[in-house]
C-alpha cells in the first residue's frame, strides 16, 4: 500500500513538472495560437494568475484581433476572479474604452463599476473610493438603462449612499460631544440639506439646536441677539416638523431660555 502511495506521489509530482516545463516553454516560445489556446485552458481552469501572462502577450500581439479582444477582457476578469480590484478596475474599465462596441463592455462596465464597490473602505475611513462606486454605478445606469442589472445597481448604491450618511452623522455627533459649537452647528445644516429624508435627521436636527443655544450664549455681543433669534426660530422648525418628539422638552426649555436671553437683551438695550 505504501509502495502504491509512493508511486501516485512520484507520478503526480512528474506530471507537474512537466506541466510546468510545458506552460513556460509556451510562454517563451513565439507560437501565439497555443499560447492563446494554453491561456484559455488555464483560465477555464481557475489558473487564472498564469492565464494572464500568456493572455498580455496575446493582446500586445494582435490587440486588435478577436483574440486580442478576449484576451484583454480576461486580464480584467482574471484580476476580478483573484479579488484584485484595483488591476481587475483597470483592464474592465480600459476595456470599454478599447473595445466599445464590444458584447462585453456592458458586462466590463458593470464589473468595473463592481471594482470600485469592492474597493469602499469601511464607515471609518476615506470614502473617496465609495463615491466613486456611486459614480460609476450611475454611469453604468446612464448608459444601459434597460439593463437587467440596473434593480442590482440601485440597490446597491442605496447601501453605498447610507454609508456615506452614517459617516456624516457621525461627524456631526462628534463635533457636538468635543464641544465644536460651530461645526457642530455648520454640519448639521450641511447634513439635512444632503440628506432631507436621513432617518437621522430629528437628532441631527435637536444637535443643530443645542448647539445653536450654546453659540448664542457664548457669543460676542453684535452677534448675539441674531444667534438667539436663530435658535428660537430653528426651534419652531423643529417642533413643527417633529411635534411628538423624545426631544421635544429639551427643545422647549431651550426656547425658553433662549426668549428670556432675548428679552433681557431687548431690555438691556
Amino acid at each position: 500500500m505504501t509502495l502504491f502511495k509512493n508511486i501516485l506521489i512520484i507520478s503526480f509530482c512528474h506530471l507537474i513538472l512537466s506541466s510546468c516545463a510545458d506552460y513556460n516553454k509556451v510562454v517563451k516560445g513565439d507560437d501565439y495560437v497555443r499560447k492563446f489556446e494554453m491561456a484559455n485552458e488555464l483560465f477555464t481552469k481557475n489558473e487564472f494568475m498564469r492565464s494572464v501572462t500568456l493572455y498580455e502577450q496575446v493582446y500586445q500581439r494582435m490587440p486588435k484581433t478577436g483574440e486580442g479582444e478576449l484576451s484583454y477582457f480576461r486580464i480584467g476578469k482574471a484580476y476580478y476572479e483573484e479579488n484584485d480590484y484595483y488591476m481587475a478596475g483597470y483592464y474592465l474599465g480600459a476595456f470599454t474604452q478599447r473595445f466599445p462596441f464590444s458584447p462585453k463592455a456592458q458586462e466590463c462596465l458593470f464589473l468595473s463599476a463592481m471594482c470600485s464597490v469592492n474597493n469602499s473602505p469601511e464607515m471609518s475611513l476615506d470614502q473617496v473610493e465609495t463615491e466613486l462606486a456611486i459614480n460609476n454605478l450611475q454611469q453604468f445606469i446612464d448608459k444601459y438603462p434597460t439593463s437587467n442589472l440596473v434593480d442590482s445597481c440601485n440597490q446597491i448604491m442605496d447601501k453605498l449612499r447610507f454609508k456615506l450618511e452614517s459617516k456624516e452623522y457621525d461627524a456631526v455627533k462628534l463635533y457636538s460631544k468635543t464641544q465644536n459649537y460651530r461645526a457642530a452647528a455648520t454640519t448639521s445644516i450641511t447634513f439635512m440639506e444632503d440628506y432631507p429624508r436621513s432617518i437621522y435627521k430629528e437628532e441631527v436636527f435637536y444637535i443643530l439646536i443645542k448647539n445653536s443655544r450654546f453659540l448664542a450664549v457664548n457669543s460676542i455681543e453684535n452677534k448675539k441677539r441674531e444667534r438667539i433669534e436663530e435658535t428660537i426660530e430653528r426651534y419652531r422648525t423643529f417642533v413643527i416638523e417633529f411635534p411628538n418628539s423624545i426631544y421635544k422638552k429639551e427643545v422647549n426649555d431651550i426656547s425658553d431660555e433662549m426668549n428670556v436671553e432675548l428679552q433681557n437683551f431687548n431690555y438691556g438695550k
